[in-house]
């Protein structure tokens, strides 16, 4: 009996989308790094939530407008002893969540270093978006909404307070960046093609450019539409060898 090829069928178990973009999230140790991350991927809290070893890859795809953008999501450990490790994921990023907890003052406090690091080792074009994060303990808040708006204002960044427990505003820093990095696509000023960029076409986005069609950019809002990885663990030991294979590839 012959097998017969269904060439749609298997087309359509490729996921296909627009435009890939490459993300870290950055900050202390226990801000809710993981947890705002599986909250956006995973739509649940991650209960007994423990410290990031090394990196943890996650990804998902959403709609912005008419384009569909694939995330790609670097959630970085906090904790000094993985600092030079956890730095080289940096690179090539296009945009950094960078989280601090409402709840802890010296969370906050050290967000000039993370933001510093970001900044020399990412993208030229990089966005930043401040996420406040456990706006669901208020009762315990030792940062206040408006200190962190200034702060965010003064480094030039997007600010937007969140909770990975009750997934208030849970879609929104991830959207938010996501749209001003193909405002800067559509605009000139980031080019998928360069090395480094932290974003490359996607083959929905080939094909068009290979038909002769010309790049539109619709900036609706976002679609529920959307697919979701679950997280991918890189153990300690093992993010110094993807390090350079990396970075070899980029």
């Amino acid at each position: 009996m012959t097998d017969v090829y269904d060439e749609s069928a298997a087309t359509e178990m490729v996921e296909a989308y627009d435009f890939l973009l490459k993300f870290i999230v950055i900050g202390e140790a226990g801000s809710g790094k993981s947890c705002l991350l599986h909250q956006f991927t995973q739509n649940s809290f991650k209960e007994h939530s423990q410290h990031t070893i090394g990196v943890e890859f996650s990804s998902r795809t959403i709609n912005i407008g008419e384009k569909r953008v694939k995330l790609q999501l670097w959630d970085t450990a906090g904790q000094e002893r993985f600092r030079s490790v956890t730095r080289s994921y940096y690179r090539g990023a296009a945009a950094c969540l960078l989280v601090y907890d409402i709840t802890s003052r010296s969370s906050f406090l050290n967000l000039s270093r993370w933001l510093a690091d970001a900044r020399a080792l990412a993208s030229s074009q990089l966005v930043t978006v401040l996420v406040g994060n456990k706006t669901d303990r208020e009762e315990e808040r030792e940062v206040e909404w408006s200190e962190a708006s200034k702060w965010a204002s003064e480094n030039d960044v997007h600010f937007i307070e969140t909770s990975s427990l009750t997934g208030d505003n849970i879609e929104k820093p991830f959207a938010l960046a996501a749209r001003a990095i193909l405002l800067s696509i559509e605009g000139g000023q980031l080019d998928p093609e360069k090395a480094g960029s932290g974003v490359s076409y996607g083959d929905r986005q080939l094909r068009r450019i290979a038909s002769g069609s010309r790049l539109s950019f619709s900036m609706g809002s976002v679609s529920s539409g959307r697919t979701r990885k679950g997280i991918f663990k890189i153990p300690g030991y093992l993010t110094y060898a993807y390090s350079y294979f990396y970075a070899f590839v980029n």
